[in-house]
């Protein structure tokens, strides 16, 4: 399944870089996600950077059949290698699960601000339910980018 989501954010694309390059900016999504726990590791390389969230994600909002294969929580593992400022790669894993992420990130420049564009594959390799999973995946990825920009609102102004 293919999965486009944009964040839009009033503040030049170096900046949104750089909130992106921050590691108390990330836990402080992770946190507005509601995750059980999460380890960010951040090391900046040359213009870029690379990124891993290892986090344990809550399902009791998941469906029934959903919990069955997920447990009661699951582990989520993103990996980010951001060449530059404009943009990077994106893998996602849940170890022991039969699911992939892949994809980009790619900011901007959008009048006086930034456009970040996240375009993904999300593959579930189950049987019958698989789609479902991948449809309820990608429900997951686009609420955790929502709490990401609304938190990175509030970054870039300062709050």
């Amino acid at each position: 399944m293919k999965l486009r989501h944009d964040l839009v954010y009033d503040a030049p694309p170096q900046a949104v870089f750089e909130m992106l390059a921050d590691p108390v900016f990330r836990e402080s999504v992770c946190t507005a996600m509601g995750v059980v726990s999460a380890q960010v590791t951040l090391e900046r390389t040359g213009t870029g950077f690379t990124l891993t969230v290892d986090q344990e994600q809550r399902t009791d909002d998941l469906p029934s059949f959903a919990r069955t294969f997920a447990g009661e929580t699951t582990r989520a593992v993103q990996h980010e290698d951001w060449a530059d400022t404009t943009g990077g790669t994106v893998h996602i894993e849940a170890p022991g699960k039969p699911t992939t992420v892949t994809g980009t990130v790619t900011l901007r420049p959008e009048g006086s601000g930034t456009r970040e564009v996240v375009e993904l594959e999300v593959k579930v390799k189950v049987p019958i339910v698989g789609g479902k999973l991948e449809k309820l995946m990608s429900e997951k990825i686009v609420a955790g980018l929502e709490a990401e920009q609304a938190v990175g609102t509030a970054y870039l102004k300062g709050s």
